[in-house]
């Protein structure tokens, strides 16, 4: 691994949320209670299920329909279940045995990898930015994965013991299905492949663990605010049977129910301007089980630091580009800039305000 290395963006240390619900919570912390959980609209149609893409049907299926089921969940929903997707079963299992046993370790042990202030890196929380903002019922444990001499090595754990060696396999296997989406991405949109997948040469991973305690008053909390990923693709796995993740589908909120050893996955800002809006990065959040832990980890996909993202000329149409070509760079800034003010960084760049 390469020498310590700053991450641009950090996180101000608050308290862990596993510690503050593990101590017989009577009362939940003011900068936790989130008012609008209470009145969100949430959808209770059981047929209003995100699209299940078969990897294999695609990579090897005869004819069209398997190509225009995928286009449409990326179209349409911006979101799908993958399946048979190469991913190697014993790998998966690994990483969620060794994720519980993580946040299973006391205190004191987690934080030996505490996030710091230069760092959204290690244990701690997602991307605090203000004192005054209001605070996600969740602790992550976050990695920079990729490219390798950007890692940190100083936040690669060694409890459980074979937990560094687990993520460095798993991230791996990503790696590869991240880039047979996005060539498939391309083929869907007319893009050339190499065209697409360039824009993540050398790119940035990120391998998060989102850990989400119970609440008994989880009406009050949100375990991740709404937001959407400023990734090419997110591919996230349940590690245990806890639900809890919802998308926001023509204003309403629609759960979804995770298959067994399949994959979430996501499409992400990055694509939807390259793509000129015909792909849709949707807002998405984490809710909250009254009783129950929830855990999940999710890989991002992010493009190569310093190139310029914009739509690509294969997809303008007639109408032209709805989206300004921005600095990638400059886009991450916004994005964590814009998170108090309840804005998308995605919605400035259609305005032409990045």
């Amino acid at each position: 691994m390469g020498e310590n290395k700053a991450d641009e963006y950090g996180s101000i240390p608050v308290p862990n949320v596993q510690y503050i619900a593990m101590n017989e919570l009577k009362e939940i912390p003011g900068r936790y209670i989130q008012p609008k959980a209470e009145t969100d609209s949430v959808s209770m149609d059981e047929s209003r299920e995100i699209p299940v893409i078969d990897l294999q049907e695609l990579l090897h299926g005869q004819g069209g329909d398997q190509m225009a089921s995928f286009h449409t969940a990326c179209k349409d929903w911006g979101f799908f279940q993958l399946i048979n997707h190469g991913v190697t079963e014993g790998v998966i299992e690994k990483i969620k045995g060794d994720a519980e046993e993580f946040f299973r370790l006391p205190l004191e042990k987690k934080k030996a990898y505490a996030q710091q202030a230069e760092s959204v890196q290690g244990y701690g929380q997602a991307f605090v930015v203000s004192e005054e903002q209001k605070l996600d019922w969740c602790d992550i444990f976050a990695l920079r994965t990729f490219p390798i001499d950007e890692r940190l090595a100083k936040f690669w754990p060694t409890s459980p013991p074979s937990f560094s060696e687990t993520i460095e396999r798993y991230v791996e296997e990503l790696q590869e299905l991240n880039l047979r989406l996005l060539e498939l991405i391309a083929k869907n949109l007319g893009v050339d492949a190499d065209k697409l997948t360039n824009t993540c040469k050398n790119g940035t991973q990120w391998f998060r663990i989102n850990y989400y305690p119970p609440c008994p008053q989880a009406d009050k909390v949100i375990g991740i605010s709404p937001h959407s990923d400023p990734s090419l693709i997110t591919l996230l796995i349940q590690v245990n049977e806890v639900e809890g993740l919802q998308i926001k589908k023509n204003g309403t909120w629609v759960s979804v129910k995770p298959l067994p050893g399949a994959f979430i996955v996501n499409i992400g800002d990055a694509i939807e301007m390259l793509s000129n809006g015909v792909y849709k990065s949707i807002e998405h959040r984490g809710t909250i089980n009254p009783e129950r832990e929830r855990l999940s980890i999710a890989v991002f996909q992010l493009p190569t630091s310093g190139i310029l993202v914009g739509p690509f000329e294969e997809v303008l149409g007639n109408s032209g580009a709805k989206y300004k070509t921005v600095d990638y760079d400059e886009y991450m800034k916004s994005y964590f800039g814009t998170k108090l003010e309840g804005k998308r960084a995605l919605d400035l760049v259609k305005l032409g305000e990045i």
